[in-house]
Formats: C-alpha cells, sequence, structure tokens
C-alpha cells in the first residue's frame, strides 16, 4: 500500500463528512456537498480532477427532463446493472440528509447522457415508491442482487428522527436507529415489501455491506440502542423465484467490531477493508482482506500503510472509495488555516501500479461511515463512505471552467428556482422562456424593499419593455407585495408654486352727480 498527499485541493470546503462518489467511465463525480449548491453548479455534482497531486472540482449539469436533486449527505448509494455483467448502469440514491438537516424518503436514479472535454450531462429521475416504503434515514446501505434473471434492490439500517409523539424540547432532533427490517424494492415498479428476520435484533447504521450475485455480506455498524459495533457477520441470501422472494439470513463467525470503515475492490474477489473506528473516539489503524467464495466469505488482516503523524494523531478522519483500489481519506485540517472548514486529503493506494489495469468489476460495494454536525444529538462518528468501481482518471477539460466558490451568492437566498412570492409558478422542470432575453433561466429583478430580495420578473408580470427600462435606469424598483407599503413610506415632493405677476387694480369710473331739481324733471318725464 502507498499514501500520497493530495498537495493542493480547490473548494476543499464543500468535501465534508457525509459526500459521496460516482464513477461513470472511469470519471469520478463527487456529491452531496457541505451546504446548498451555487449559481455555477447548481447541480451540486462535480468532477473530482486530479493532475499532479492537484485536486480540482469542475461542475456537471442534468438534462432538461431531470429533477430536481437536493445535496444528500450520508445516503445510501449503488450501482443499477439490468444484469450482474452489463456494462451499462445508472446509481440509485436513497435517503440522506439536506443542508437543513431534514432526511430524505426519496429514490432517485442518476446515468450519464452525454459526456464531451468541456461538458458532462446527467439525467435524475426520481421514482415513487408504494407498498411498505422505508422511512426517512440516513447512514444505511442499499444494494442490488440477481437471481434467477431477475434483480432486486435490498435496503438495510440507517438511523432518523425520534418520532414527533416521543419528542422533547431539550432532544427535538435526537436520532434513534431504524428498525432491523430488510426491505425488497423493485426498481422497475417501485413496490417496496419488508422482511422481519429473527436473527436481526438490533438497528445498524454506517456499517459496510458488499453484494455479490443473490448474495450480502454485512459487517459491523454500530447501534444506538446498546452503544455498541456489532462484531457479527451477516449473510442475507435473497432468492427470486417466480411467486414471492425468500429471505433468510445466517450469521457467521470471523466478524470485525468496526464501524466507519471504506472497503475498495482490488480484482474480482478481493476486496481491502481500511478505516473504521473501535469506539467513539479510537480510529481503527489496521487493514484486512476479504476474499469472496462462491458461498463464502473469508477475513484476513493485511500488511496497514505508514500513516503519517497528522493522521495517527488527527480525532477522526473520512473519506470515499475511488474505485480499483484507490481511497481518498481526510482530515479535519488546522484551526489556524485561512480557509475555514478545509481538510487535508490523501490517496491510498492499496494495490501496485502493475496491477491497475482496465477492468470490470462486477461486485458491489457500499459501505457508510459518519460524522454528525456540531450539535447533532447522534454519538461522535467520523464519515460516510461508499465504494464504487473504477479509478478517479484525469479529466482532459479546460482548467478554465474549474468551479470557483469564491465568486458566486448563496444559491439558497439567491437561487434562480425559488419561491419569489405566494404566486409564484417558476418550477425547473417545467420552465420555458418568456422574455426574448432568457435562455436557461428566468429573468429576476431585485425588489429594494429592506435588506432587499430577488423575484421573478414574469411572477412581477412585468411587460419586456418595462423590465428592459428598468434594468438600464438606475432607479429603485418594488415588487407587488411591497410597492403600497414604500409608497405610504415615501415623503411628499416638495412643490414648486410658480410665481404670478400681480393684477392690476381696477380703475374707478367716474359719476355724475345730479341735482334734486334735475332728478325730479327727469321722472316727470319717465312716467308722462
Amino acid at each position: 500500500m502507498s499514501l500520497q498527499m493530495v498537495s493542493t485541493v480547490s473548494n476543499s470546503s464543500l468535501l465534508q463528512p457525509g459526500f459521496s462518489l460516482l464513477n461513470f467511465d472511469g470519471h469520478v463525480f463527487f456529491f452531496g456537498q457541505k451546504g446548498w449548491p451555487k449559481r455555477s453548479c447548481p447541480t451540486g455534482v462535480f468532477l473530482l480532477d486530479i493532475k499532479q497531486n492537484e485536486l480540482k472540482m469542475k461542475p456537471a449539469f442534468f438534462s432538461k427532463d431531470s429533477c430536481y436533486l437536493p445535496p444528500l449527505r450520508y445516503p445510501a448509494l449503488c450501482t443499477l446493472r439490468s444484469d450482474a455483467r452489463a456494462d451499462e448502469y445508472q446509481y440509485i440514491i436513497h435517503g440522506g440528509k439536506t443542508p437543513n438537516n431534514e432526511l430524505s424518503d426519496k429514490i432517485y436514479f442518476m446515468s450519464l447522457v452525454s459526456k464531451t472535454s468541456k461538458k458532462i450531462t446527467f439525467q435524475c429521475i426520481e421514482k415513487d415508491l408504494g407498498g411498505d416504503v422505508p422511512e426517512a434515514r440516513y447512514g444505511h446501505t442499499i444494494n442490488v442482487v440477481h437471481s434467477r434473471g431477475k434483480s432486486m434492490s435490498v435496503l438495510f439500517g440507517g438511523r432518523t428522527y425520534t418520532p414527533l409523539a416521543q419528542r422533547t424540547t431539550e432532544k427535538w432532533n435526537s436520532v434513534v436507529d431504524c428498525l432491523p427490517s430488510v426491505f425488497l424494492i423493485d426498481s422497475e415498479f417501485g413496490c417496496c415489501t419488508s422482511y422481519i428476520l429473527p436473527e436481526l435484533q438490533y438497528g445498524l447504521s454506517f456499517h459496510v455491506s458488499i453484494a455479490r450475485d443473490d448474495t450480502i455480506y454485512i459487517l459491523g455498524g454500530h447501534s444506538l440502542q446498546n452503544n455498541t459495533r456489532s462484531p457479527n457477520l451477516y449473510k442475507l441470501k435473497i432468492d427470486l423465484p417466480l411467486g414471492s422472494p425468500a429471505v433468510t439470513c445466517t450469521i457467521l463467525p470471523g466478524g470485525i467490531s468496526v464501524s466507519s470503515a471504506i472497503v475498495t475492490q482490488i480484482s474480482d474477489t478481493e476486496f481491502v477493508l481500511v478505516g473504521g473506528y473501535h469506539s467513539d473516539n479510537q480510529k481503527r489503524l489496521a487493514c484486512n482482506t476479504i476474499v469472496l467464495g462462491d458461498s463464502e466469505i473469508e477475513i484476513v488482516e493485511s500488511v496497514s500503510p505508514e500513516w503519517t503523524p497528522d493522521i495517527k494523531h488527527c480525532r477522526m478522519w473520512f473519506g470515499c472509495d475511488m474505485g480499483k483500489g484507490s481511497v481518498l481519506l481526510g482530515i479535519p485540517g488546522a484551526n489556524k488555516q485561512i480557509i475555514p472548514d478545509a481538510n487535508y486529503f490523501y490517496i491510498l493506494r492499496c494495490k501496485g501500479t502493475e496491477e491497475d489495469k482496465e477492468e470490470e468489476l462486477i461486485t458491489q460495494i457500499c459501505s457508510q461511515t459518519s460524522s454528525e454536525d456540531p450539535g447533532d444529538s447522534a454519538p461522535f462518528e467520523d464519515s460516510e463512505e461508499f465504494c464504487f468501481s473504477a479509478e478517479a482518471n484525469s479529466f482532459d477539460a479546460d482548467d478554465a471552467d474549474t468551479y470557483n466558490e469564491d465568486d458566486e451568492e448563496d444559491e439558497s437566498e439567491t437561487g434562480y428556482w425559488i419561491t419569489c412570492c405566494a404566486s409564484c409558478n417558476i418550477d425547473i422542470n417545467t420552465w420555458v422562456p418568456f422574455y426574448s432575453t432568457e435562455l436557461n433561466k428566468p429573468a429576476m429583478i431585485l425588489c429594494s424593499s429592506g435588506a432587499g430580495h430577488w423575484v421573478h420578473a414574469q411572477c412581477m408580470d412585468l411587460s419586456e419593455t418595462i423590465l428592459l427600462r428598468l434594468s438600464e435606469a438606475n432607479i429603485k424598483y418594488f415588487c407587488n407585495k411591497h410597492v403600497d407599503l414604500n409608497k405610504g413610506l415615501q415623503t411628499p415632493q416638495k412643490v414648486v408654486r410658480l410665481k404670478k405677476p400681480p393684477m392690476k387694480p381696477l380703475r374707478k369710473k367716474k359719476t355724475m352727480k345730479l341735482s334734486t331739481s334735475t332728478k325730479k324733471s327727469f321722472l316727470r318725464r319717465l312716467f308722462e
């Protein structure tokens, strides 16, 4: 084994415990960032580009018919093939935790649509589940088994929030073990069936599961109920006849009491188990080799790499399998670092370079480790890992496309797909351009009320002429909700009165005074 430090990591603050890796055509993609996605990468999926011990993250894209996929940490993830030896495959993603610490019970299917040197596009589809639907959870595993020409997804373990009726103010966000039920999920129709097996007495999370044909081996894991790491090795066998499936469980000797371990595959039947924890604050530095036979499993201790002093003395570590015998490991950075939440990363290669050649890895692996965010009520764990089937080769894309987190604002506040008002009907899946200036994002305008917030121009019933005039003029705009309020708060403008010239006084007409004799003479003549 060889251990090599990744000298420079761009945007390493996004890579926190709980992330996942997906491998398509030899390229490794990162999913499950810390926080909500940014504008430059609204999908939250990045290509991990490794060149000369330097790791860079480049954004990936979704097709127009894709659904929204939130950045889920600690989900269950595995590959799905039409049969055990098929070349094409897609990924199944179930459960996980959002940046708001909400748990997901949804299942997604992700496949590669197109790939060029400049752009990689995925299709993500959400599928509805029916029957015995698994509750929202994280820290669990999912695998696909093949039997009698049919395939079925198998879900087990994980943690969930305490039911609402049992919560208290002091422990509102406390978590508990999910029931030790085994779920069979039909990936085509979404039908779910749960099985309760007497051999599985306690719930487990952050365990390792390895699937081969119709058999799944479950190793280690942590139980909150008794605060122990299971030393048992479970063998699940799933038979898929024409009628109802048959699920059996056998407890085998030779298990390892460990949680948060990582498994990487070095040959068709040989795997290496690295990392993990013996207890809440004791890392497991030993390594083991796992060999699978047709109906048996053998676990033996192997030679460990030369761990660096930083790895030996750090309290926690995390990572993911990069495929074909390579593992990405991370440890917390020093508190004096300029970049907050930055970590140090290493690449562990578990087999020699001469053995690192293109080969089809049929066996599916799914392993979990955990590291709760500060403030979470679960006991301290470290990370969550998933195992995949290819190495992270360099991607010959232009370095100008590298994602730069510092250039972006928080998408949760200024994203194009927010609900800007009560009558907002802008949806990422159904939106079509409304203005001639729009291409692939809706036009938005800033409302100047208070601290300011963005609204969709279409939701405000703005014509294209008015929208262009507002964008060109340096004036404040108020949305429909705040326009009346701001009118009332405005100070009336001072009216400038026009000066009028003074009017000239009217001249008095001269009157003639008549004598009394004259008046009498005039009256006699008038009545004669």
